[in-house]
């Protein structure tokens, strides 16, 4: 009695998927596009780096000692030294791994990416399958792997930038508050500075 309306609902809320689906395929490639160019932009960022590291420069160590050298002289109403160095500490802590989430979160979004633009396609595939196109089933499948390929590419490439970034950030921070902690000392207070962990 009651299969042709249960049939019924279940065709239009598969044929709603199928559109909902249809609608995210332009985004996701876009998206992963837009992956890419984000880990081009990623690696440029990184090769700088590294040919500053090289060369001793370290930017947030630098920036960060420069700023302890500008707490030094305190105005009326500022907090005590100590609180001030924390401050600068924390706010390096802070960039670092702000720095840091820009890369990190390729590593989660490309596969996420990769997954969809290759099951989007397919669906797609299939359907060029039900009615004998098999030009467009080749086109759908051929972007479906590509998607994945390209996807698991960026979230690899992203994962290795991430791990040499973290200890980049970790010795950069260990430097930061050692020079804290040796300002302190020079002026008579007892250091105690706590710094998070990256």
């Amino acid at each position: 009695m009651f299969t042709l309306p249960v049939d019924a609902a279940i065709h239009a809320i598969e044929t709603l998927l199928y559109s909902i689906s249809n609608v995210l395929y332009l985004p996701v490639l876009l998206g992963i596009a837009a992956l890419v160019l984000h880990m081009l932009f990623c690696f440029g960022s990184f090769g700088a780096e590294w040919l500053e590291r090289r060369r001793g420069v370290r930017m947030l160590v630098a920036t960060a000692k420069q700023e302890m050298s500008a707490v030094l002289t305190a105005q009326e109403g500022d907090p005590a030294l100590d609180a001030r160095l924390e401050r600068i500490v924390q706010r390096a802590d802070a960039s670092g791994v702000r720095r840091l989430d820009g890369v990190r979160f390729v590593v989660r979004v490309g596969p996420a990416l990769g997954l969809m633009g290759t099951l989007i396609p397919m669906g797609i595939s299939l359907a060029g399958l039900a009615q004998g196109n098999l030009p467009k089933m080749a086109e759908s499948m051929t972007t479906a792997f590509t998607a994945t390929v390209v996807g698991l590419a960026c979230s690899v490439g992203a994962y290795v930038l991430t791990l040499v970034r973290e200890h980049w950030l970790r010795s950069d921070l260990t430097e930061i508050a050692f020079a804290a902690e040796a300002l302190l000392a020079s002026h008579g207070a007892k250091p105690h500075l706590v710094r998070a962990e990256a």
